[in-house]
């Protein structure tokens, strides 16, 4: 029984020659797919799905259709894939990586507009690689699902890697863009330059706002610029002045612009959202952590007072409650503009598409309140992936056996097929685990 124990602590040679094996499949598998993947670029931008004979492409679901020279911006695209490549190159050092990441940006910041953001899907046929400079088109760009937010997190990391003019202008165009279309008050709309409708609201849905905030503190963390501190800290400004009063002291997914929660789209109707409120707290905190201010911490208390006296069972919180009464409200696709007050009579698409109900991290955000009161002293942490520092231990168990399963899943020609597709989010959730091997690992 000892030797057992102390060959489960000190693996022999077998057990370190095996560890091995593994870090050069996990690294040779890591190029294969990188390497696939960026051979079916469009001019080195990407979309969310391919068909296997590369002939059909689309977005982010299959009812979004791409032309032949589009590419995603909106999440599993250009920049999670750009993000992917650059990642593979801080763990690895190869240099080819760090050439496919600088593709991925240049098709970004060919399709940024120019005004200074992103719309989910750009062209990218115009674009010259000999030319110094970007040529950009269009106005309109948005801040739904980490489009803008995401394009630019993705040139900043690279521009922390890299010193070129064309990208520095890119980041520079999009900060400014990032100031000029923010509120006075502090919010930000889900379009810009605004375009009516709900489309100006001050918009706290699929975190807008909260991953702008994000993006400016990390603009200021990284250029060190006042300005985008302070864009950041009236961003945390507004989140506590649109709070909604006790006892339901929460945020709406959208406000319009007299501070009123607002509807959306035909299925999304005024109410406190539960998962909004979340991720306000936690947009709060890490404005205290990083500012040291403690008014940030002030709404947080009555906020998770009314979370605790809205759930509707064990660990479930409605995503909306009606304003006024707490009542749990639902909204459907297929019978909207109306409030629904039935979950079971909500279409079985409506259940299943948007999250009505779950637990929406609430205990995770009421925990990690609590850990921030404690401590008071916690610092800022760094956006940027750590580099790869040396051996920093053997390879996990559950992540050996992760790594075999995606190892094993890659073909011939270095894909991730998934139902006969090509999907982007597959090859960045397994380039990433191939690279959590190896960094595990300290290979270099």
């Amino acid at each position: 029984m000892l030797l057992v124990v102390v060959a489960g602590v000190c693996p022999g040679p077998y057990g370190r020659a095996q560890e091995a094996a593994l870090e050069d499949r996990a690294a040779a598998a890591l190029r294969k797919a990188c390497a696939y993947m960026h051979s079916i670029s469009t001019n080195g931008g990407y979309v969310g799905i391919y068909s296997e004979d590369l002939t059909r492409r689309y977005g982010e679901a299959l009812y979004e259709k791409a032309a032949p020279t589009e590419i995603w911006v909106q999440p599993p695209g250009t920049p999670s894939v750009g993000e992917a490549f650059l990642r593979a190159h801080r763990v690895t050092g190869g240099q080819w990586y760090l050439s496919a990441a600088k593709d991925a940006a240049r098709a970004l910041a060919w399709g940024q507009r120019t005004t200074g953001g992103w719309d989910h899907r750009v062209h990218v046929g115009h674009l010259d690689p000999n030319a110094a400079r970007a040529v950009r088109r269009g106005q309109r760009c948005t801040f739904d699902d980490d489009i803008t937010q995401g394009a630019l997190n993705f040139l900043i990391s690279l521009d922390e890697e890299i010193d070129e003019p064309w990208l520095t202008e890119a980041v520079e165009l999009g900060f400014a863009f990032m100031m000029k279309s923010q509120f006075p008050n502090g919010a930000w709309p889900q379009w810009y330059p605004l375009r009516g409708g709900y489309h100006d609201y001050y918009t706290f849905n699929d975190h807008a706002m909260n991953d702008c905030i994000k993006l400016m503190l990390r603009g200021h963390r990284v250029y060190a610029r006042q300005a985008y501190l302070d864009s950041a800290a009236r961003g945390g400004d507004f989140i506590i002045v649109s709070q909604l009063p006790p006892p339901q002291a929460g945020w709406a997914q959208q406000y319009t612009h007299d501070l009123k929660p607002a509807w959306a789209r035909r299925f999304e109707p005024p109410g406190v959202c539960s998962l909004v409120t979340v991720s306000n707290i936690h947009t709060l905190i890490d404005l205290y952590l990083y500012t040291h201010d403690k008014k940030y911490l002030g709404p947080i208390p009555k906020a998770i007072a009314w979370l605790q006296s809205s759930k509707i069972g064990n660990g479930r919180w409605a995503r909306l409650y009606e304003v006024g009464t707490n009542r749990p409200i639902y909204g459907d696709r297929e019978d909207g503009n109306k409030i629904h007050y039935d979950y079971a009579k909500i279409s079985e698409r409506e259940k299943t598409s948007y999250g009505w109900q779950g637990g929406f991290g609430v205990p995770g955000v009421v925990a990690r309140y609590r850990r921030t009161v404690a401590s008071e002293t916690a610092p800022a942490s760094s956006n940027r992936p750590a580099k790869a520092a040396g051996r920093t231990g053997p390879v996990s168990p559950a992540l050996k056996s992760q790594v075999r399963r995606v190892i094993d899943a890659l073909d011939e020609e270095g894909r991730w097929l998934r139902e006969g597709m090509i999907h982007s989010d597959t090859f960045v959730r397994n380039a990433n685990l191939l690279c959590d091997c190896l960094q595990s690992a300290g290979s270099r």
